[in-house]
């Protein structure tokens, strides 16, 4: 399998919000970039999981929808031609500080000075049900972890199971559109943020939301995967079957570095430990931030990974430009460089 072969400044690993915001703030350091993503489309989870979902914690934005703070932030790095290779993941890196190969799963090589880690939690999947012919149900779209478009359930009745915030969000969500809403949790208590719980009891007051708790998923009901009801039972026995024609279950992610567990650095619970001050990992010349990056205090916010972002690329310029001091100006001041 050959690739494509590339050189650049900065080896960008996660198309996610971090990442894009690393390209945009090597872009402003005049330093070169490529992202590359195991996903077909930028945004990462943004995309992937919640594009319709609004973001209420992005600063001078009152209210973001995933996908749509990922079209800002593609936009704001328009002026720099970032090459994107989305659809593969990198595999290998060697060399050292100044001096690295990057290898991908569909043969392309990287050579970059310096690489910035900004792969989310790393790759991710949902937490399955163990529960029979499960694929069948998940083939017809019956069974969903994702909700990419409220429209999809419209005028629908819906099982949403799990007791997290992505539960009860979309819960609350899906109830302006939903014809008929079930809520599942195998215990009396949710963990979520208080006003989302303040929510929840006012919709199941005003007969929004049934709250079905304590009950399990049992079976799945229908034919040819397509779905018709949802069997719950109690740790005691109780059963119970709701009529349904989606199940959504939010039972969180599986995640894995997959890769990048072996290439030597430092990690602690499948994150990378980096120094506050610059990203930098235990392997030099490496960075690390957003989701994937730990230290003392870290908060896994998108906007402290923005900051981070542009602590990293700060602290790789002289990398990249061990000769020429690095003058800071506030983009009030310098503009968008030219990059032509």
């Amino acid at each position: 399998m050959t690739g494509e072969t590339i050189t650049t400044d900065v080896a960008i690993i996660g198309a996610g919000p971090t990442g894009l915001f690393a390209a945009f703030e090597c872009g402003m350091l005049k330093l070169n970039s490529i992202l590359i993503d195991a996903l077909t489309d930028i945004g990462g989870q943004c995309t992937a999981l919640y594009p319709e979902k609004p973001i209420y914690d992005i600063p001078a934005l009152p209210a973001v929808e995933g996908a749509r703070l990922i079209e800002n932030l593609a936009e704001q790095i328009e002026p720099f031609n970032v090459p994107r290779l989305l659809g593969r993941r990198v595999e290998t890196l060697t060399g050292y500080r100044g001096a690295f190969t990057l290898g991908t799963s569909k043969g392309d090589t990287i050579h970059a000075r310096a690489v910035i880690i900004a792969a989310g939690a790393g790759a991710f999947g949902p937490n399955r049900p163990p529960l029979e012919n499960l694929e069948a149900f998940e083939a017809t779209g019956g069974v969903q972890y994702y909700v990419r478009r409220r429209a999809d359930f419209a005028d629908k009745t819906l099982v949403i199971a799990g007791g997290g915030d992505s539960a009860l969000d979309w819960a609350l969500s899906l109830r302006e559109v939903a014809s008929k809403i079930y809520l599942v949790h195998r215990r009396d208590k949710f963990r979520a943020a208080p006003e989302s719980l303040r929510q929840l009891e006012e919709a199941v007051t005003a007969g929004e939301i049934e709250k079905i708790t304590p009950y399990q998923l049992k079976s799945l009901k229908g034919e040819g995967g397509i779905l018709t009801g949802v069997e719950l039972a109690t740790l005691d026995g109780d059963a119970r079957t709701l009529d349904a024609d989606h199940l959504l279950a939010f039972f969180g992610l599986a995640t894995d570095l997959g890769p990048v567990a072996q290439w030597g650095m430092d990690q602690i619970r499948s994150t990378i430990p980096v120094t506050p001050s610059t990203c930098e990992t235990s392997l030099p010349g490496v960075f690390a931030i957003g989701d994937v990056a730990t230290y003392p205090g870290k908060l896994k916010l998108i906007l402290q990974g923005f900051s981070e972002a542009a602590m990293a690329t700060h602290a790789i310029y002289p990398i990249v430009n061990p000769e020429q001091a690095l003058h800071f100006e506030y983009s009030t001041s310098k503009g968008v460089p030219d990059t032509k």
